[in-house]
């Protein structure tokens, strides 16, 4: 079992500033208040630099305390399937921190940017434990997640603050609103009998028995 405060090292990945928040900012908040100091390599593909200011707003406050590194990259948004080369460079350059624990978009996802990210990932982290976050959007490919993080109140509260706050460039977009964000929470925490939830799928886990 991997207890989150004895996770050391993290890394993150998202095709565009504001994925992982997204998926799984409800996680990050629970792992940096249970191990103060973990250190997170921080991973975007694509961006501008306005929108990469905002990924480093919500990294520090989805991440208070803890030791953060980044790797932010302009690849062009929509087009990463087009720089499978360059994706895949990064994604390897990510894994050489050698990580317990690496987030990334699910291989599911109906974004052909977010989709190659989950698929390469598997190439280059052979030890971590990999889990695939789930984004909501118009195309309506929320799937049948595996492993859930039950969130308090506390948590999915602050979660959508933080979202509102660092992501100020999203607030016009129709579905940028605290309903969405609130609801797939509770939805997820539903099916795990929690208040709320993240949920994640996981295609690869290693169970160890010990005396």
């Amino acid at each position: 079992m991997l207890r989150l405060s004895e996770v050391q090292q993290v890394v993150v990945l998202g095709a565009h500033p504001d994925d992982i928040e997204i998926g799984a900012g409800g996680l990050l908040l629970t792992l940096a208040a249970a191990n103060p100091g973990v250190r997170v390599h921080y991973v975007l593909c694509t961006g501008t630099p306005d929108r990469h200011a905002e990924a480093m707003a919500a990294a520090a406050a989805f991440l208070p305390g803890a030791t953060l590194t980044t790797s932010l990259h302009t690849l062009p948004d929509g087009r990463l399937p087009a720089h499978w080369a360059e994706v895949k460079q990064i994604v390897d350059d990510a894994a050489a921190s050698r990580p317990e624990l690496v987030l990334s978009p699910w291989t599911g996802d109906a974004h052909q940017d977010h989709r190659l990210i989950g698929e390469l990932v598997p190439t280059a982290f052979r030890s971590a434990l990999h889990l695939q976050y789930e984004i909501p959007k118009w195309d309506g490919d929320l799937g049948r997640p595996h492993l859930y993080v039950p969130l308090t109140e506390e948590v999915a509260a602050a979660k959508v603050a933080h979202l509102d706050t660092c992501f100020g460039s999203q607030r016009d977009r129709d579905w940028w609103t605290e309903e969405t964000f609130r609801g797939l929470m509770r939805l997820r925490g539903i099916e795990c009998r929690a208040p709320y939830a993240e949920a994640f799928h996981c295609a690869k886990a290693t169970l160890r028995l010990t005396a």
